[in-house]
């Protein structure tokens, strides 16, 4: 087994899955100044992002026409085989078994129990996102699930995570997934009034100015969905020209839960 950088159910790694690779690549270059790094015909289509020429997130064909474009999280693990059978055994659905790619590292995506898709990464040469918390770099994910105490349960069994709850004013709470000592991603329980919405992993990327980095994607054909402040920081979710969701974050550097 090969031991992670990331402790189990950290996000490690995040990609996109779409229905047009160069409209994505066109967007999400000039939205975030990244660099496209095409893997070859031996990849089926996958790449990667570069920020600085480091690996910022990954590219690649949508594999589930009724899904269409969207955004994966990958959860670090030190056996992916392991951890998709226990994810099994707690009630996950095995969508894609481990498979090794390459020498890069061995992948797993699963649903959980709530429906909402998550992939598990096992590293092999490939250790995950080599730059994150900068502008245009992947700074959190964020489980939105119709059931929060299921998706406690079911996470901490299969990664070994712990969960703590932040009141957030009013009647709010949201959920702190923590590894290693370490809050490693959020998790909230889908509200009635928000209107029909799935179980899913959305993924944050930090940014130096939200308004102008909203206003930019907008421009590119994006379209908004919500921009507001929140304790973390300032932040707005998009929709990409292709269909996939995505949020941005200008973070505050003095916040700490």
């Amino acid at each position: 087994m090969t031991t992670p950088e990331l402790p189990n159910g950290a996000p490690t790694w995040v990609d996109i899955g779409t229905t047009d690779i160069p409209g994505a690549v066109a967007f999400y270059t000039r939205l975030f100044g990244w660099t496209h790094l095409d893997f070859g015909p031996d990849a089926g289509g996958y790449g990667a992002f570069l920020k600085d020429g480091r690996r910022a997130a990954g590219i690649g064909p949508a594999a589930d026409p009724e899904r269409g474009t969207s955004w994966a999280t990958y959860l670090a693990t030190d056996d992916a085989t392991a951890t998709a059978a226990a994810a099994e055994a707690a009630g996950a659905k095995v969508i894609m078994a481990p498979m090794q790619v390459m020498d890069q590292g061995t992948m797993a995506i699963l649903v959980d129990p709530t429906s909402a898709y998550v992939s598990i990464w096992q590293p092999g040469k490939h250790r995950g996102a080599e730059v994150t918390g900068e502008h245009g770099s992947f700074t959190w994910a964020e489980l939105m699930t119709s059931d929060i105490a299921a998706s406690k349960a079911f996470y901490a069994s299969v990664f070994g995570v712990t969960t703590r709850d932040v009141a957030m004013g009013g009647n709010e709470t949201y959920t702190l997934i923590e590894a290693g000592g370490q809050p490693v991603a959020g998790a909230m329980q889908i509200r009635p009034d928000w209107g029909p919405m799935p179980s899913q992993w959305s993924v944050y990327f930090a940014v130096d100015d939200c308004d102008a980095t909203a206003d930019l994607a907008i421009s590119l054909g994006a379209t908004e969905n919500l921009r507001q402040d929140s304790p973390a920081g300032r932040f707005a979710t998009l929709t990409d020209p292709q269909g996939g969701g995505f949020s941005i974050i200008k973070n505050d550097p003095n916040f700490s839960m």
